[in-house]
């Protein structure tokens, strides 16, 4: 919660390490509000010394990352996929339209793609590059960027088929 009474609230810091940082803060004789962001208090602290049976050297290099920048995103830069204005519903969709989504989800069999139109469809493995791919995995992973062919679309069973053999995707791991 941002601008609340603690600022750890602000943080990626999980509540019941709140009171560890609050020795950390003590220990270099800082409130905890002047140890965030503060790298050269952070390497003045001496870490085996807040080590236990339940922190250790991980958590508390996790902690110190989230101190010196309070508030960084970990994961890498995310572009939204660029979805069609003129495209609302399962029934906009057309067989042959290329479109741009977000893999939603990879499972044994292809991958679900996220189109903007509240129905995933479906990258068959067999669809999802123009050589043999026996996991798709190694083609796509949850999160990606893809642009996908319309094949079909079963309005009745709420099912879109799409393909992504001969549509230039070049941030895939093919």
């Amino acid at each position: 919660m941002s601008g609340g009474s603690e600022p750890l609230d602000n943080t990626g810091v999980h509540p019941e390490r709140y009171e560890l940082v609050r020795r950390m803060a003590k220990d270099a004789g800082l409130d905890v509000s002047a140890l965030l962001g503060n790298p050269q208090a952070l390497k003045r602290l001496r870490l085996d010394t807040y080590q236990g049976d339940d922190v250790g050297d991980y958590t508390l290099q996790d902690i110190l990352l989230e101190l010196e920048k309070p508030g960084r995103d970990p994961r890498s830069q995310f572009e939204a996929p660029r979805f069609r204005s003129d495209i609302n519903s399962i029934a906009d969709l057309r067989p042959g339209m290329q479109l741009e989504g977000t893999v939603s989800n990879v499972t044994a069999f292809g991958a679900f793609v996220d189109l903007g139109v509240h129905q995933d469809g479906l990258c068959h493995i067999s669809e999802l590059a123009e050589r043999f791919v026996k996991d798709p995995s190694e083609v796509v992973r949850v999160g990606d960027r893809i642009s996908v062919r319309v094949l079909a679309v079963d309005l009745q069973r709420k099912r879109i088929s799409l393909s992504a053999k001969g549509v230039p995707n070049p941030t895939l791991c093919r």
